[in-house]
C-alpha cells in the first residue's frame, strides 16, 4: 500500500514537472518571433538552444536505460529535443553566415560528437546497472556545472541593485521546475534526478530573495550606467540555465554597437514562461 502511494505520489509530481518544463521550454518563443519578423538573429546566440538539446539528449538516452518506468522522463526529454531543434534550425535560417558557420560547428562537436561519444563508451565498454549509473552521473554532472551560468546574472544584480535581468516570472518557474523533479526523484529512489535539483531550489530563492530585495532598485547611470559596464554586460549576451531535465531558461541581452564601436548599448529583452 505504501509502495503505491509512494508511486502515485512520485507520477503526481512527474507529470507537474512536465508541465513547468514544457512552458519553459516555450520561454524562447518570444525571441524566436521578433527574429523571424526581422529575418535577423541579432544579438542573439545559438549556445543555450545547443546546450539545452544537449541535456535533452542525454537525459533522454538515461531514461532509455532505466529499468523501471521512466515515461516522464523520455515524453519531457522528447518533446524538449523537438523544440530545441526547431529553435536551431530557425536560428539558422536567419543567423548571418558567421553565426551560422559557428553554430553548425558546435552543433558537430556537442550535440553530435560528444554524445556519440558518450553513447558508444557507455552502451559498449560499460554493461547492466553500472551503464545506468554512469550515464546518469554524466547527466548530474553537466547539470551542476551548467547551474553555474546564472551566477553572473546573481553578482550583477548584488552589484547594481537592479533585477530588470533576472525576471521573477523565471525564477520561479525553476524554483517549482526543481520541487516537482527533486521530489519525483527523491520518491523514485533516484539520485541522479534529486540530487541536482537541491541546487536549483537553492538557487530559484536566492534569486527570488534578491529580487524581493532589490525590485524597487533603478539603474543609477553615475553608477553603473558607464561604458566600461555597459561592456562587460555585452559578454552576458545570452546565460542559459539548464535544469537536469534539460528545460532551458535564457536570460537575452542583445548589444548594439555603432560604426565607432563606441557607446554599446544594452537593450534587454525578457523571456518568460507564462
Amino acid at each position: 500500500m505504501a509502495l503505491n502511494s509512494h508511486n502515485h505520489l512520485a507520477l503526481a509530481f512527474g507529470m507537474l514537472g512536465n508541465v513547468i518544463s514544457f512552458m519553459v521550454y516555450l520561454a524562447p518563443l518570444p525571441t524566436f518571433y521578433r527574429i523571424y519578423k526581422k529575418k535577423s538573429t541579432e544579438g542573439f546566440q545559438s549556445l543555450p538552444y545547443l546546450v539545452a538539446l544537449f541535456s535533452s539528449m542525454l537525459w533522454l538516452y538515461y531514461a532509455s536505460l532505466k529499468p523501471a518506468d521512466a515515461t516522464l522522463l523520455i515524453t519531457i526529454n522528447s518533446l524538449g529535443c523537438v523544440i530545441e531543434i526547431v529553435y536551431i534550425v530557425m536560428f539558422t535560417i536567419y543567423a548571418t553566415k558567421d553565426a551560422r558557420n559557428l553554430t553548425v560547428k558546435l552543433f558537430m562537436v556537442m550535440n553530435v560528437g560528444s554524445f556519440a561519444l558518450i553513447f558508444l563508451v557507455t552502451y559498449f565498454a560499460i554493461h547492466g546497472s553500472l551503464r545506468v549509473q554512469v550515464v546518469g552521473w554524466v547527466c548530474v554532472s553537466i547539470a551542476v556545472g551548467v547551474f553555474a551560468a546564472p551566477l553572473s546574472i546573481v553578482a550583477q544584480v548584488i552589484r547594481t541593485k537592479n533585477v530588470e535581468f533576472m525576471p521573477f516570472n523565471l525564477s520561479l518557474f525553476l524554483t517549482l521546475s526543481a520541487v516537482m523533479w527533486f521530489f519525483y526523484g527523491l520518491l523514485l529512489k533516484d539520485i541522479c534526478i534529486a540530487i541536482p535539483n537541491i541546487l536549483g531550489f537553492t538557487l530559484g530563492l536566492l534569486q527570488m530573495l534578491l529580487y524581493a530585495i532589490y525590485r524597487n532598485g533603478k539603474t543609477n547611470n553615475k553608477e553603473v550606467a558607464t561604458k566600461e559596464e555597459k561592456a562587460l554586460e555585452a559578454i552576458m549576451k545570452n546565460v542559459v540555465v539548464v535544469n537536469p531535465l534539460g528545460t532551458c531558461e535564457v536570460y537575452p541581452v542583445i548589444n548594439k554597437e555603432n560604426n565607432n564601436g563606441q557607446g554599446i548599448e544594452g537593450a534587454k529583452e525578457k523571456e518568460c514562461p507564462v
